[in-house]
């Protein structure tokens, strides 16, 4: 199996996966989705709402404020040592209070940990007007995308490789200018895929020359919705799916 790094940013990750099976693929498309731990708001205690918005509605706007947060420094709550009950080791509060008129913003949510805080101090909550006020204490705790969307780390997607199936060359350089991405070309008086990364496989370029995907190679896109890097998201998906082989083949050895 081969891995190569495509692009990087902040925010998205490209890369390349080589002799791997599609099922593979999946799985580890659907870990980085919905298995990997994501630190959230769980639950809001209202003591104060009297904006526009009903407290159901504000909970659900808070619960899906993305939260820049180290999961590897916070346990699950069912498995903490302190029961479920909730302490420093499993979640994190947050104070809100705010009289109107103003704008309240994710960046007036007071932590009670520094290291946890919403990836952006600028998304809007809801706007206060004269005499409005809202007063609340928002829990977070660590869950994954399974359980809920809040809780979803990336959106990450994956596409079987192109390879260009050529029968006639003369023929072929007819398809050069019906790709509408521009990445046919004709190099050494062959009509090549310039950039494999890019195609969709839209087959806009057929019947003149056939695009054949790759059951063996993968192009990955990963866009992290949570705090978490790209990298770490995948990384943390690659371990969780040796723990469930390795889970696996002892369970089996028991049989």
């Amino acid at each position: 199996m081969k891995i190569k790094l495509v692009s990087k940013d902040e925010n998205k990750a490209v890369f390349v996966l080589e002799d791997a099976s599609p099922a593979f693929a999946n799985a580890l498309r659907r870990i980085m989705i919905s298995e990997i731990p994501v630190m959230a708001v769980k639950w809001i205690d209202m003591h104060e709402n009297s904006s526009v918005l009903f407290d159901e509605f504000l909970a659900h706007r808070i619960g899906l404020i993305p939260l820049e947060a180290d999961p590897e420094k916070f346990n699950f709550s069912e498995e903490c040592k302190c029961g479920g009950k909730g302490c420093a080791l499993c979640q994190v509060s947050f104070l809100l209070e705010k009289h109107g008129p103003a704008t309240v913003y994710s960046g007036d949510m007071l932590s009670s940990n520094k290291l946890v805080k919403p990836t952006d101090p600028g998304f809007p909550i809801v706007e206060l007007l004269e005499g409005q006020k809202i007063k609340l204490e928002a829990v977070a705790r660590l869950g994954t995308g399974k359980e809920h969307a809040r809780h979803q780390a990336a959106i990450a997607s994956y596409q079987y490789w192109p390879e260009l199936k050529i029968e006639n060359q003369q023929e072929a350089k007819k398809a050069v200018k019906k790709c509408p991405k521009g990445l046919l070309a004709i190099k050494q008086n062959k009509v090549v895929l310039t950039d494999p990364i890019k195609c969709d496989l839209c087959r806009a370029c057929e019947p003149e020359v056939k695009l054949v995907p790759n059951s063996r190679k993968f192009i990955f896109r990963v866009e992290t919705v949570s705090g978490l890097k790209p990298e770490y998201i995948i990384k943390k998906a690659a371990e969780i799916l040796a723990g469930k082989a390795k889970e696996f083949k002892n369970l089996l050895a028991k049989v």
